[in-house]
């Protein structure tokens, strides 16, 4: 009989339901600001995972994938504040952001199908700034998007009268904003993670990773590579449409600058670092590199205080210092990442690396 893993098992989805429930109240012992630190880390593990369609299981390297994360955070921006007078509610924005994105992904992917490697990391590259640019400059003649300044008062998530900013008495017990963004945010990455696996487990999911594997090989067998890559660049950017808008929602403000190009780098590098095409890895990675930050934020400080009495060393460029150095050691020690796929465990052991 198949032993089953103790996370499949009733016992252990008990436990892991029970420490995802109690984890946004033990984590405001130490402030909102850490509840707000795992409401992102969520945000980032859609993005990572929506990534991972495209670089993890078909291949395709993507340096512009921050486009789609603005196009769905401009999205809600635009639809839910005064900027326009327009204060659609969740279930209408969240699913145009996602459409729009997806349509952006189509059309950054059709340009783009004869390119691999190197040329298309440009392309993407350069597909993003644009993005971000086209944002920046879009304030005349008519003001869309209200350039550098950005769009303020942006609605909350609602649902009905109930909001999810502000702190709500539920059941006696004071819940904050932040909180109860964790909470719709969890809900949603578990949608988002059930999507990713039956995908990744579907015909089309094997065809991105035979594309990923060998292109001629895949066109040799019948796979039209054509479609699949444009479908991969547009439920990949569907997934980064989603997270913008709760973003948007979340912040109560957007500006171009929160979509620059180190995004997309620190997002491609969740998906490397956590192992690319498996995702519980990609989700590792997504929470390590969120996390992983802003505690030498904190730590980095206090430290040398306690050390040598004194600050040698800006925290800020300490901080980012440690944090390289050890993306590099991981990255020299473990090249297929934290937690790569069974898969690519084998192939390793089989090479002898």
């Amino acid at each position: 009989m198949k032993k089953v893993p103790f996370f499949q098992s009733l016992p252990g989805i008990a436990l892991a339901a029970t420490l995802l429930l109690a984890l946004p109240f033990v984590a405001a012992l130490g402030g909102q600001a850490w509840v707000r630190i795992l409401d992102f880390a969520i945000l980032y593990v859609f993005l990572a995972l929506g990534l991972n369609i495209v670089v993890g299981l078909a291949g395709l390297l993507d340096l512009g994938y921050v486009a789609f994360y603005a196009v769905g955070a401009y999205t809600w921006a635009l639809l839910a504040s005064p900027h326009f007078g327009l204060h659609w509610p969740i279930w209408a924005i969240l699913p145009i952001g996602a459409g729009l994105a997806c349509f952006a992904g189509v059309l950054l992917g059709s340009p783009t199908l004869k390119l691999r490697g190197d040329y298309l990391a440009i392309v993407t590259l350069g597909f993003g700034e644009i993005v971000r640019i086209f944002l920046n400059n879009l304030n005349a003649p008519i003001n869309i998007t209200n350039g550098p300044q950005g769009i303020t008062l942006i609605d909350p998530v609602s649902f009905g009268a109930f909001k999810f900013s502000g702190v709500t008495q539920i059941l006696g017990v004071s819940v904050s904003g932040p909180q109860k963004y964790y909470f719709l945010l969890i809900a949603l990455a578990i949608l988002v993670i059930i999507v990713n696996v039956r995908l990744q487990n579907s015909r089309i999911g094997r065809a991105w990773q035979a594309i990923r594997e060998d292109e001629v090989a895949a066109k040799a067998i019948g796979i039209n590579t054509r479609n699949l890559k444009l479908l991969a660049f547009a439920m990949g950017a569907s997934f980064g449409g989603v997270a913008g808008g709760i973003f948007s929602a979340m912040q109560g403000f957007v500006s171009p600058e929160s979509f620059s190009l180190i995004e997309s780098i620190m997002i491609l590098a969740m998906v490397v670092l956590g192992g690319m095409g498996h995702i519980p890895g990609v989700i590792l990675g997504a929470v390590l590199l969120t996390v992983l930050p802003e505690l030498l934020r904190y730590s980095v400080g206090p430290l040398q205080m306690a050390v040598f009495g004194k600050m040698l060393v800006d925290p800020e460029s300490l901080r980012m210092l440690v944090f390289g150095l050890a993306l590099v050691l991981v990255m020299r020690f473990k090249p297929a990442g934290l937690w790569p796929s069974p898969e690519r465990q084998r192939e390793l052991q089989e090479t002898g690396k």
